[in-house]
């Protein structure tokens, strides 16, 4: 059975980056009816923030993306929190079982040695990489130094003057120098595993993963876990590294350069299935040639080999585009309770609803073609007039003559009227919108006028 996973860690909502790679995993998953699952890794305490376990779980229920295995939904290879697996002395048994077999030794280097080395590295510009110190010492004398209760740490080891092999699905065969790849750290000095031993081998390898998918940055790493399941003698997962999204200068997407955070694009309007669609146009192409497509058929065309190596650029004012033509292909009762959902906590909008409720859908439907994010309704429709200047107030009561002589209220006759005043005036149309509406542009005025009606549109001409 298909078997993927995304691994995050319990350090605030989530990333988009997470959403892009969940979506890859998902669609795989449903194609093959596989399984779809979450590990935690929250074995990074300092980093850990309360609450953003749930974060995570929320981030992926508003897209769709909801796992078959999880710490919440529990399953048949947990404990699914990597805390949890680690208490039960997990990474430690498999990491002595490794110096067992010849693939690791212990390391009793202290922080004052290693940073020396470091330094003398860098001052000599050399790569700064573990010098094997402590990879020949003798049996008697690694039982002496454990006796003493001296500090450890496990590293891998990786064999010398070779060339390892490795393959990538998207990327094919890729080779590296042993040389230039360090004894990796598989275990801390506090007993707690790194994650090349802990999540890219031993986790993966336990719940029976069948495709580790992740970010590219990790390609580099790819040596080490292969030497590990060739020295556990374990069968190797098929391994696909994503390429990095970034931003439109090509550095990579960071909270620095964007907005990254999924609640950032709930709080502004996004609907889950455009990003989706979004997301996976990033590296990969519909074979049709579609930029619009469901969930579904998206996971009824999918395939990992298909991904592009390429890292895609995000460009926010595309998703914008596609987003709105998202609202603009709903319906407008389902449009009308999202707007509902979205300005729940909004007591104006909540108000305007409510004193329109007549004219709603008249007034969504117009609004709905102009619309790229749910938010922008609030600025489309909802007019707050401003203080006017003499000439403007002057301007706006010649305006309302102008209406109250309107025998039949219509968006042709409204167009007239304007049209008549403008002319007698010599005022310019966004004069109209700032009296009528507070603000500089909007919907066509005609059009939301004659939806509003006469008698409320006089009253906001005072």
């Amino acid at each position: 059975m298909v078997r993927v996973r995304i691994a995050p860690s319990p350090t605030g909502f989530p990333h988009l980056g997470l959403i892009y790679q969940a979506l890859f995993d998902y669609a795989f998953a449903k194609k093959n009816n596989g399984k779809f699952f979450i590990r935690i890794e929250d074995t990074d305490r300092a980093r850990f923030v309360e609450g953003a376990e749930d974060k995570i779980y929320a981030g992926l229920d508003w897209v769709g993306l909801t796992e078959d295995e999880s710490p919440r939904k529990g399953g048949e290879f947990g404990p699914y929190r990597q805390s949890e697996r680690q208490a039960m002395g997990i990474y430690k048994k498999y990491a002595l079982e490794l110096i067992e077999k010849g693939g690791a030794y212990y390391c009793f280097c202290t922080k004052e040695r290693l940073e020396q080395l470091r330094k003398s590295q860098e001052t000599n510009h050399q790569p700064t990489m573990y010098d094997k110190h402590c990879r020949n010492l003798s049996k008697e004398e690694i039982e002496k130094k454990l006796s003493l209760g001296e500090s450890y740490i496990i590293r891998l080891k990786v064999p010398e003057n070779k060339t390892i092999e490795v393959e990538d699905l998207i990327r094919g065969k890729i080779s590296f120098d042993s040389n230039l790849i360090e004894d990796a750290v598989l275990l801390k000095a506090d007993g707690f595993p790194t994650y090349h031993l802990a999540s890219s081998v031993v986790d993966d390898h336990l719940m029976q993963t069948t495709h580790v998918v992740r970010g590219e940055e990790w390609l580099p790493s790819l040596p080490k876990h292969w030497l590990m399941y060739e020295y556990f003698g374990w069968e190797k997962p098929i391994f696909i590294h994503t390429p990095t999204i970034r931003n439109p200068d090509k550095s990579k997407f960071s909270k620095r350069y964007g907005h990254t955070g999924v609640d950032w694009y709930i709080n502004e309007g996004f609907l889950p299935e455009a990003i989706r669609n979004y997301l996976a146009l990033l590296s990969w192409s519909h074979p049709e040639g579609k930029e619009i497509f469901s969930l579904e058929e998206f996971i009824e065309v999918f395939d990992f080999k298909d991904i592009k190596p390429v890292g895609p650029v995000f460009d926010l004012e595309k998703l914008k585009w596609m987003n709105g033509e998202y609202i603009r292909n709903t319906k407008v009762e389902i449009l009308s309770d999202k707007l509902k959902e979205f300005f729940k906590d909004d007591d104006e909008i909540k108000s305007f609803f409510k004193e329109n409720a007549s004219k709603m859908d008249q007034i969504i439907l117009l609004a709905q073609s102009r619309m790229k994010t749910l938010k922008e309704f609030k600025d489309l429709v909802v007019y707050n007039p401003t203080e006017l200047s003499l000439q403007e107030k002057d301007f706006a009561k010649k305006l309302k003559s102008e209406f109250e002589n309107i025998k039949i209220w219509n968006k042709d006759n409204i167009l007239n009227a304007m049209r008549e005043i403008l002319k007698t005036t010599g005022a310019k149309g966004n004069l109209l919108y700032k009296v009528l509406t507070g603000k500089d542009k909007g919907l066509p005025l005609p059009d939301m006028l004659e939806i509003l009606g006469k008698e409320e549109t006089l009253k906001n001409l005072h």
